[in-house]
């Protein structure tokens, strides 16, 4: 239940790029906030200057480091009955930007919540791919860690939707090499770079191509992947015995890997689910033992 008197948390919808895809709307809401949370109050300030809005509410910085101590201030003003607006660099707040906590604790407090849409990159990356987009997945940022990022590789191979990522350009080659290497170097991509901006730039090819593109040049600008799903498979295991199942993880497995990562290639490979596989792996080593 909503608290009577109570301010309403917006979230905003930056352009991704430029500032006339910025919407009327946006314009108006700028100008009158009581109080804005701004990821980067210097982008904020410039963008209000671009579409010629004077900011007259209080501007408070609201990105990731500060963002746990930045929650029950904004709650507190809300609850006081000011309106919050919340924008982020670009394009949507919550979408791999801050915004999460926030929203979170305003539905827990019962205060209301609303959305100005706008430019996306995750939806105009999959528009302009030319990749399946009757159904899809966003990924967000892969695990920055290359262990952990195999593993979200790994668990992604048998993925039938279309899956679009972000990156940062330090990272792409590494998780194009990533893609290849769980995915298959002739599964279908895009690389996405500075998407309506003045530098825009569109690569595709599969991702073998798409890895040794990135790894070639020092690449710069935001940027979005878009990946091909798997192609649907007839099951190659359903006929194997847990003993056939568990020597095909154990040829999978890849020293100093963990054994899961063998166990997901695997499940993909087969056109198994990876519990199926696990099972096997277990009922064969009691049956050893």
């Amino acid at each position: 239940m909503n608290h009577p008197g109570s301010g309403t948390l917006t979230l905003a919808a930056a352009p991704i790029g430029r500032p006339a895809d910025a919407s009327a709307a946006l314009a108006q809401a700028l100008a009158g906030a009581p109080v804005i949370a701004a990821e980067d109050t210097r982008r904020l300030r410039r963008l209000a200057a671009d579409l010629g809005v004077t900011l007259t509410g209080r501007v408070v910085s609201f990105y990731e480091d500060v963002e746990p101590a930045r929650v029950p201030v904004l709650i507190e003003e809300l609850t006081a009955g000011r309106d919050v607006l919340l924008i982020t660099d670009a394009g949507m707040p919550a979408i791999s930007d801050p915004g999460y906590r926030l929203v979170t604790a305003a539905v827990a407090a019962g205060l209301d919540v609303t959305v100005l849409p706008g430019p996306s990159a995750v939806t105009a990356a999959l528009a302009v791919s030319g990749l399946p987009s009757d159904r899809f997945c966003f990924e967000g940022f892969p695990p920055r860690k290359p262990g952990e990022r195999a593993r979200r590789f790994a668990e992604l191979a048998a993925e039938p939707r279309t899956m679009v990522f972000f990156e940062s350009p330090r990272r792409l080659a590494a998780t194009m090499t990533g893609l290849a290497q769980a995915l298959g170097a002739d599964r279908p991509a895009v690389i996405c770079r500075e998407l309506t901006k003045t530098h825009e730039e569109l690569v595709r090819g599969t991702l073998g191509q798409l890895a040794a593109w990135a790894g070639e040049r020092q690449v710069l600008g935001e940027i979005t992947v878009v990946v091909g799903g798997a192609a649907a498979v007839p099951s190659q295991g359903a006929g194997l015995t847990p003993a056939e199942i568990a020597a095909e993880v154990a040829a999978a497995q890849q020293p100093g890997r963990p054994p899961g990562e063998a166990i997901t290639a695997t499940a993909a490979r087969l056109g198994l689910r990876r519990r199926e596989v696990y099972d096997a792996v277990v009922s064969a080593k009691h049956q050893r033992s």
